[in-house]
C-alpha cells in the first residue's frame, strides 16, 4: 500500500496555471464511488499531461524557436502536483507545448493526471479522448476543470477541483482504498504555507524561456470580468519569506539562470508583508548569490502610489510589471468595478513606473456596455501615448462563474462558453454596441498598434521614460548571438517596416546605447505580434 501519511502539498499557475486547496465537499450529484479503481502499488506509474496552447498573445510561438526555446513557461501547477504525489511513484510529465504525447506514454501509465487552463480546452479534450481509448483512469484539475467541470464529468474519472493542498491527499487516500468519488470540491481557501516546491527535475530547463514561482494567491479587488476571486479569493494569502527563499534556492541549485515569473494574481495584494518581509529577503538572497535572476510579475496600478514599495521591487530585481489598464474611459471602468483605476491619470501612473525602472505591460478590453465607437481610437491613443510596448487588447468575454457571466446570463445575453483566448475575435454574449462595429474596431486597434511604424514609435516613447538602475550585464552566450542575427535579418531585412527598425536601432546606438539590448529584444517580440495581428 502506498504510504499516504507523508505530507502532501500544493499547486497553482497563471501562464504558468492553477490547482490548490482545502476542506472537502463532495458534490451531492456525484457522491458515489466513481469507478472502483484500487491503485495502491508502491511504484505506481503516473503520467502528467499538460495540453497544448493555441497561438495566443503570450505563447510567442512565432519567435521562441529563433532563440532556441520551445515554450515560454513550464507547466508550473502540474509540476507542483507532481511534488505532492508519493515519492515512490514513478512520474513522467509530458508538456505538449514541448513534446509529443505518444501512445506508449499512455500505455505504460497506471493513471493519467491532466491540468489545464480554459484556453487549452480543445487540446485537453483531445488528450482525454486519446487516454480514454487506452482505458486509463483520468484525474483532472486546474482552472479549466474548476470553473467548467460539468462539461467533462462524463469523460474523466475523477475531478479534483480548486486548490490541491488538502483535497488531493483525501482523493489519493480514497483512491488507494478503491473508494474514490467522482468530484472533489472545496469550500474555503487553504493556508498557502502548505505549498511545496515544484518537482523541477521532470522537465528540461533548456526548453523554456522563463521559470515560475508563486508568492501569493488571491486579489483584494473584485473586477466584474475576472475569475481570480472565484479561483483564489479576495483575501491574498502569502507565503513566508523562508518559503520564497527556499524556492529561489531550489531553482538556483537546479541550474536555472534566467528570468522568473512571479505568477501571483496581484503581487502587491498584501502590500505590507511584501514590503516588510518578502522583498527584503529576496534582496538579501540576490546579493548573496550575485543576482542570478530577474523577475516579472502582475500588479495593480496603485503600485504607482507607493514609492518605497517600488524601490524595493527594483532592488529585488523586478524589471517588468503587467498592469490591467482595461480602458481609458471612466464609465467603462466604473461598469466593470475597476475601482483601483478610477479617478487617476492612468498615463501619468504608467510613466511613474517606467521612470522608476519598470517596463510596464498592459491589459486592455473593448466591448463594455458603456463603450462607444470612439473607444477604439481612444485605446490606440492611450497605448501610444503611454509607451506600453506590450499591450494585450482583448474583446470582452464572460468567463465561467464570474460576476459578468452571471449578470449576462440573468439578462439573457449569454450566447456560449468563452474560449479563454486573448486573441480570438469572438463574443460569447450579445454586446450593446453593434457586433460588426465592435469586432472591426478591435481588429483595427491591433493592426494599428502592431504595425511596424506605431510599434517602434511606442518603443521609443517607452525608452525616453525608462530609467532602469545599473545592473551587471548578463553573461554573453549563444542566446544573445541568435537574438541579434534574428533581429537584423527578420526585422531589418526580411519583413515590412524595416526602415522603422533601423531608425530605432541607430537612435538607440547613438542616443541610448544602454537600451540597445532592449531594442533587439523588442524587435523580436514585435515579429510575433506582427504575425499574429498583421499577418506579416
Amino acid at each position: 500500500m502506498v504510504n499516504l501519511k507523508e505530507k502532501i502539498k500544493d499547486d497553482k499557475v497563471m501562464n504558468c496555471e492553477t490547482a490548490n486547496s482545502v476542506k472537502i465537499k463532495v458534490n451531492s450529484r456525484f457522491s458515489g464511488i466513481s469507478d472502483g479503481y484500487i491503485l495502491n502499488k508502491e511504484n505506481l506509474k503516473v503520467l502528467l499531461v499538460y495540453p497544448q496552447y493555441p497561438n495566443t498573445f503570450w505563447s510567442f510561438k512565432n519567435i521562441l524557436r529563433l532563440i532556441g526555446k520551445k515554450a515560454a513557461y513550464p507547466p508550473f501547477g502540474l509540476l507542483t502536483v507532481a511534488a505532492m504525489l508519493p515519492e515512490t511513484w514513478e512520474k513522467k510529465l509530458i508538456d505538449m507545448n514541448v513534446d509529443r504525447l505518444k501512445d506508449e506514454d499512455i500505455n505504460e501509465a497506471d493513471i493519467v493526471f491532466i491540468s489545464a487552463m480554459i484556453v487549452q480546452k480543445e487540446s485537453a479534450k483531445e488528450v482525454i479522448k486519446k487516454v480514454n481509448s487506452f482505458k486509463k483512469p483520468i484525474v483532472a484539475g486546474g482552472p479549466l476543470f474548476t470553473t467548467g467541470w460539468e462539461e467533462f464529468v462524463n469523460d474523466v474519472n475523477y475531478l479534483v477541483l480548486g486548490e490541491a493542498e488538502e483535497n488531493l491527499e483525501v482523493f489519493l487516500t480514497d483512491l488507494s482504498l478503491g473508494k474514490a468519488k467522482k468530484v472533489y470540491e472545496v469550500n474555503k481557501f487553504p493556508d498557502i504555507k502548505k505549498a511545496v516546491i515544484p518537482q523541477w527535475d521532470l522537465i528540461n530547463k533548456k526548453n523554456y524561456n522563463s521559470m515560475c514561482i508563486q508568492i501569493s494567491r488571491g486579489c483584494p479587488f473584485n473586477c466584474e470580468f475576472c475569475d481570480i476571486v472565484r479561483l483564489n479569493g479576495r483575501k491574498p494569502r502569502i507565503k513566508t519569506k523562508e518559503q520564497v527563499i527556499n524556492e529561489l534556492e531550489a531553482l538556483y541549485k537546479w541550474g536555472w539562470r534566467g528570468g522568473i515569473f512571479f505568477v501571483d494574481d496581484n503581487f502587491i495584494g498584501n502590500k505590507q508583508k511584501i514590503e516588510d518581509e518578502i522583498l527584503p529577503a529576496i534582496i538579501e538572497w540576490q546579493k548573496k548569490r550575485h543576482q542570478p535572476f530577474l523577475f516579472n510579475t502582475q500588479v495593480s496600478i496603485d503600485l504607482a502610489d507607493k514609492p518605497e514599495l517600488i524601490n524595493l521591487m527594483v532592488q529585488a530585481g523586478v524589471t517588468t510589471v503587467f498592469v490591467g489598464i482595461e480602458s481609458p474611459d471612466s464609465e467603462s471602468l466604473e461598469e466593470c468595478n475597476k475601482i483601483q483605476n478610477e479617478n487617476r491619470d492612468l498615463v501619468l501612473s504608467v510613466k511613474k513606473l517606467q521612470n522608476a525602472g519598470f517596463e510596464v505591460q498592459g491589459g486592455f478590453i473593448v466591448g463594455f456596455d458603456n463603450d462607444k465607437p470612439s473607444i477604439f481610437q481612444k485605446q490606440i491613443d492611450f497605448i501610444q501615448k503611454s509607451g506600453i510596448v506590450t499591450a494585450m487588447v482583448g474583446v470582452l468575454n464572460a468567463l465561467p462563474k464570474t460576476k459578468l457571466y452571471q449578470r449576462l446570463k440573468n439578462d439573457g445575453r449569454l450566447l456560449n462558453e468563452s474560449s479563454g483566448s486573448n486573441t480570438a475575435v469572438e463574443l460569447n454574449f450579445k454586446p450593446k454596441m453593434d457586433k460588426d462595429v465592435l469586432l472591426k474596431g478591435y481588429e483595427n486597434i491591433m493592426k494599428t498598434i502592431y504595425s511596424p511604424k506605431e510599434y517602434y514609435k511606442r518603443v521609443k516613447t517607452f525608452l525616453k521614460e525608462y530609467k532602469p538602475p545599473f545592473r551587471k550585464p548578463p553573461k554573453f552566450g549563444i542566446y544573445h548571438i541568435k537574438a541579434l542575427f534574428s533581429s537584423m535579418w527578420l526585422s531589418g531585412i526580411r519583413y515590412k517596416g524595416k526602415r522603422y527598425y533601423w531608425a530605432l536601432l541607430l537612435w538607440s546606438l547613438f542616443r541610448r546605447p544602454s537600451a540597445f539590448p532592449y531594442v533587439i529584444g523588442s524587435s523580436i517580440v514585435g515579429i510575433h505580434f506582427n504575425k499574429l495581428y498583421c499577418k506579416a
